[in-house]
Formats: structure tokens, C-alpha cells, sequence
């Protein structure tokens, strides 16, 4: 095996994506130890190497005398070419183990266009694509978790049991029902009962799904006794208490980022009505100063990073933020220790942020007003005005960034021509701030980048549809002769590639069939612009008897049964609803943490109580409903 493994390494252009033996790589026992478990990013190394959920369940898991986790990650073309001529199996990066050996091989499921490359991966290992083919034979148990879980269906006859929510907690019910049913001898499908019995563990073949004359999803029902008819996703309660990894392995090769990570909180309340993250996170929890400051003294000694990030959905909401980064840099700063925010506001509090942390070299700032108008602002709620936009970039350059970035969206439930000429309207309203303000004018960049609105499941726009190729593509060459001339530059997003997301992000299991389809043609990697082939999807999609278009351009109706309705993200429908409603009639939701509870539903449920930004508690919906 090793002397495959060398010879394969020897004929690639990037051999440190599976050599392993990484700083902080752990590797245990293997014949001494319990029940093994293969990490499977379907994705290459350098992306892989940058999730930090890798970081936390490796530590987690490895954490335990009785587990084991090791870490594998889709080979890039060059290396699957040399694993097919060699007949190499899939292997781990630490003890270099066939998947076929492991216990448990879990997938994350971070975006939709990395479903072929899960199939690949199972094919590489020797592992059947479809969980029916695994219930004869010493398979590994296949599980899934991560976004893209929260609608589990185009991937549930692949997937022998889908995570829902944050894993630190359940990873250890998996764990421990595996040990229990192999300690009395049962078998795989005792196993997967137990594992169904498990609160946030969705098992896909204990549920049938019905179908109407419409095409539309009848019903999704258990059929066996005691299964749940509706899984809800876990959600660890108290971020302090729960376990962080401060040894993280140190990539091999540069990752996509190549930093550590500090996660200062979960979950958002601003309430984007196009956002699944800020759904599927809530509710929002902080970590503590002590704590955070404890955790990046650990991981920088353990590490050498000279940069550490502080990771979360908008960072800059942290109701302490302030006093962190100067806390950070007073104890490390001494020693060239950078600290980095991923995520602004767009405001002069969140310019003022970055002056902290940026104080030698300021490159670019990103802003992300997603729209060009105030109206459609308020339809997607996103609480930001062309004041606020207009005040953080005149500090930005004032402050000495000569380039900023910003981020929209078209494609939005009630967009129109307006809202497009805004975008272009406030790109070259910032240009012209920029030229009054920087002095290398040859130097001042602005740079739009637009993306295409995708619906994604449990957000208040899961029933609207998105627009058609051929409307995406107009927007975008009414945007492209707009943006032109000097400091400024257009990015755009291949429609394409959205158009394939919004299908398997909105698709049932009757998809299955054209993902192995698709796959079989040779799609791999759709995620990667390079490799990206729309026509075979459509050809796997003709021979598969399904029109694509029947998800992607689909107006669902409140009283339809969607795809994903068994499955809890927490947020009730009927608050979805209501966030829909209030889109289309234009009105804003205000910030959970501004003190007025929008009804969600969950915080009560799990008696937590979000901070406001001046770092006091917003109270339960039971009081702010008296």
C-alpha cells in the first residue's frame, strides 16, 4: 500500500495534498482502538484544511481513548487518474488505512456542487454509491452533516445518516451507539435505529416519500415505529463549556486560508431573508473575553500561526468586540502576531475595527450592501442604507485603503431595472468618493462582485424561484456595460453553476438518479470553474427523466409540502411565513439583539438569552410578549 501510495505522489503536481504527517496531525492505535472514523472533506486539501468544523470533530473525536478520526479529501484529477491506472484505494492522510478499513466514513456537506465528489470519493474507496447496496457486507457506516444536510433528500439514497446541527455533543451519541451495537453484536440495521433514536440523527430509509399528480411532494413519513416524524437540529447551548480545538494541525501545503481561527460566536441575527446560515446557526451565542483570550494563547504556542482570525458569521456583531482586538494585539501584537476580521458591517464602527488590525498594511476592505436600492434593501432585510455605505467607505479611504470590494446580488424576489442601475449608481458614487479622497488616484480600485440569487431551504425565500439563465445573464451584461472605465472592475458569477446549486439545493430524492448519472459522465469538481460542464448535467438529467427546471424556477406555495419540511432547523415555518410576507411588502424585521424579539421560536426552546451589543441580555420571548 505505501509503495503505491509513493509512486502515485511521485506523478502529481501537488503531492502534500495526501502525504500527511502535518504539525499537530494525530495518529493512534489503530488495532487498540475502538471505533475508527474517517473525516471526508469532499473537496481538495487546501479547501478542506480551512473548515474549522475539520478542526473541531478531529479534536473532539481524537479527544476520546476509545475513537479514532483521520482525515481524507477528494483527490484532484492528476491523483484519481493514478489511483484508477494503480488500483489504489482511497486512503487516509494519517495512518494511510483504505476507507474501506474505517468504522465510519462522515462527509461534510459544505455546498451543493460537491455532491459528485462524494460519489467519487465512495467509488475510489470501493464503498457502494447507494446505501442499499452497503446492507450486505462489512461496509463502513456513511454519514453526512453541514449545511447542505439540512436538506438531506437529492443525497438520501447515498447516506446512511445525515447530522443535523452543530456536532461537538451528538458526535459522542454516534460514537457511543456504534461501540454499544457492535459490543451486543448487532447489525447494520439495529445500528441505524439506534442512531435514529438519536435526537438531530435523520436515517433516510426509515421514511417513505409520496408524491402527487402535481409532481410536488405528498408527504414524508416514517415507516418504523418510534422513528421521529420531524428531525430537529442540535445546537450546543453554551459555547464556554463546550470543547475547541487549541492544537490545530497545521496545513502542509497553503490552504485557502492559512491562519488560526478563532470562533468568537455562532449564529446571526440580522435576519437576511436570502440567508440559511443565519437560520440554520441561531441563535446567536458568545463566547466570553477570558475564554477567547485563554484559546488564542493555547493555539498560537501550538501552532506558530503569526495571524489568528476571528471567525464568525459577522464578527464585527461581537458585543465586545472592541476590547477583544485590543486585548489580542496589547498580549501579541509585541511578538507580530496579526489579528483578522472576515466579516464587516457596513459601517464606520466596523472601518474603525479594521484601523486596529490593519495598522501597517492596509490592502482592500469588502462591504456587502447585496443591493442597489434602499427598496430592495428592505425587501431582503438587510439593514444597511447608502448612507451607511457611503459613510464607512469615506473612512475606509480616509483611514488609507486605496481598493474596496463590494458584494451584491441579483436575481432577488422582486427585483427591477432600478434596483440593477442602483447597483451601478453606488459603484460609481463610491468611485467618486474614492478620487476625493485618495491621493494615489492610480492606485484607488473599486470592485463589484456579483453573485446569483439561489433559494435555499428553511429562509423566508425557500418558496420563490430563482430567475432563468437566459434573465441572469441579461443582468449581468446590463451590469458589465455599466461598470466599465478607469478604478473599476466587474467580477460576475457563472449562472450556470448557480442554476445546478438552486436544483439540488431545492430537490427531492428523485434526484439521486441524475447526481450518479451526472457523475458516471465524468462530473467532478462543479464547484471549480475549470471543470464545470452544465451539458453533461443536462444530459444526465434528459436520461433520468427529470426536468431541472421544475426545482430551479419553482414558485412553491405556503400550503405545499417541501422537500425539507421533516426536517427542523429550528425557526418555525409559520415565522417563515410571516418573513415572507413582510418582504413582499417591503417591510424590515429589526435585530433580534436591538431588543425586539422577532418570534423565531428557538431562543425560549433552548432558554437562551441572546446579547444585545452593549453586551447585556435581550430578554425570553415570554417577557417581551407580556
Amino acid at each position: 500500500m505505501n509503495k503505491l501510495v509513493e509512486k502515485a505522489l511521485n506523478r502529481v503536481q501537488k503531492p502534500g495534498r495526501y502525504a500527511g504527517g502535518e504539525w499537530n496531525a494525530v495518529r493512534k492505535d489503530w488495532h487498540n482502538t475502538g471505533v475508527k472514523m474517517a473525516f471526508a472533506f469532499p473537496d481538495v486539501y487546501e479547501v478542506g484544511m480551512s473548515h474549522l468544523g475539520l478542526q473541531i470533530l478531529y479534536s473532539v473525536v481524537n479527544g476520546r481513548d476509545d475513537a479514532l478520526v483521520e482525515r481524507v479529501f477528494a483527490p484532484w484529477v492528476d491523483m484519481e487518474e493514478q489511483m484508477r491506472k494503480t488500483g489504489l484505494p482511497l486512503f487516509s492522510l494519517e495512518s494511510r488505512k483504505p476507507l474501506r478499513d474505517f468504522d465510519i466514513v462522515g462527509f461534510t456537506l459544505q455546498y451543493e456542487l460537491s455532491f459528485t465528489n462524494i460519489l467519487n470519493m465512495l467509488d475510489l474507496a470501493g464503498i457502494p454509491l447507494r446505501s442499499a447496496g452497503r446492507e450486505r457486507g462489512d461496509y463502513p457506516l456513511v454519514v453526512a452533516g453541514g449545511p447542505c444536510a439540512f436538506n438531506p433528500e437529492p443525497l438520501a439514497d447515498f447516506i446512511d445518516a445525515f447530522v443535523l446541527g452543530e456536532g461537538e455533543d451528538v458526535i459522542h451519541e454516534l460514537l457511543d451507539a456504534c461501540l454499544e451495537a457492535r459490543r451486543r453484536g448487532e447489525g447494520r440495521r439495529e445500528l441505524l435505529l439506534r442512531l435514529a433514536g438519536i435526537d438531530g440523527i435523520y436515517v433516510p430509509s426509515f421514511y417513505q416519500v409520496e408524491y402527487n399528480e402535481r409532481g410536488l411532494v405528498q408527504s414524508v413519513t416514517p415507516v418504523v415505529a418510534g422513528v421521529p416524524a420531524r428531525v430537529k437540529k442540535r445546537v450546543v447551548a453554551d459555547l464556554d463549556k463546550v470543547h475547541y480545538p487549541t492544537r490545530m494541525i497545521v496545513p502542509a501545503i497553503e490552504p485557502v486560508h492559512d491562519r488560526a481561527m478563532l470562533e468568537v460566536q455562532r449564529g446571526c441575527t440580522r435576519g437576511c431573508r436570502f440567508c440559511q446560515a443565519g437560520v440554520i446557526y441561531r441563535p446567536v451565542r458568545e463566547k466570553e473575553p477570558e475564554t477567547l483570550l485563554r484559546q488564542a494563547e493555547e493555539l498560537l504556542a501550538s501552532t506558530g500561526w503569526g495571524e489568528i482570525s476571528l471567525t464568525s458569521l459577522s464578527t464585527s456583531d461581537y458585543s465586545r468586540v472592541g476590547p477583544l482586538i485590543g486585548a489580542l494585539a496589547e498580549k501579541h501584537g509585541g511578538a507580530g502576531v496579526n489579528v483578522s476580521l472576515p466579516s464587516l458591517r457596513v459601517d464606520a464602527f466596523s472601518v474603525d475595527l479594521a484601523k486596529e488590525v490593519q495598522k501597517v498594511r492596509r490592502s482592500s476592505l469588502t462591504f456587502a450592501p447585496e443591493a442597489g436600492t434602499q427598496r430592495l434593501r428592505n425587501v431582503i432585510n438587510k439593514g444597511v442604507t447608502e448612507d451607511d455605505l457611503m459613510e464607512a467607505v469615506t473612512a475606509a479611504f480616509a483611514g488609507g485603503w486605496h481598493a474596496i470590494k463590494l458584494y451584491f446580488m441579483i436575481g432577488l424576489p422582486t427585483e427591477t431595472g432600478e434596483d440593477l442601475e442602483g447597483i451601478a449608481r453606488l459603484a460609481h458614487r463610491v468611485l467618486e468618493r474614492g478620487r476625493g479622497l485618495v491621493k494615489a488616484k492610480g492606485r484607488l480600485k473599486v470592485t463589484v462582485s456579483v453573485s446569483s440569487f439561489v433559494p435555499k431551504s428553511h429562509t423566508p425565500f425557500q418558496w420563490e424561484p430563482q430567475n432563468t439563465l437566459d434573465e441572469l445573464r441579461r443582468k449581468q451584461e446590463f451590469l458589465r456595460a455599466r461598470l466599465r472605465g478607469r478604478g473599476l472592475v466587474f467580477n460576475w458569477h457563472d449562472p450556470e453553476s448557480s442554476f445546478l446549486e438552486a436544483v439540488l439545493s431545492r430537490g427531492d430524492r428523485r434526484l439521486a438518479a441524475s447526481i450518479e448519472a451526472a457523475w458516471r459522465r465524468g462530473c467532478r469538481f462543479d464547484g471549480w470553474s475549470e471543470l464545470f460542464d452544465l451539458d453533461k448535467w443536462r444530459a444526465a438529467f434528459a436520461e433520468t427523466g427529470i426536468d431541472p427546471g421544475q426545482y430551479a424556477y419553482r414558485r412553491y406555495e405556503y400550503e405545499d409540502v417541501l422537500p425539507w419540511d421533516h426536517i427542523g432547523a429550528g425557526v418555525s415555518k409559520k415565522y417563515l411565513v410571516r418573513e415572507h410576507r413582510r418582504a413582499v411588502a417591503g417591510e424590515k424585521t429589526p435585530d433580534c439583539r436591538g431588543g425586539k424579539c422577532p418570534g423565531c421560536g428557538l431562543c425560549p426552546a433552548l432558554e437562551i438569552r441572546p446579547r444585545l451589543a452593549g453586551g447585556e441580555s435581550v430578554a425570553p420571548l415570554q417577557d417581551l410578549l407580556q
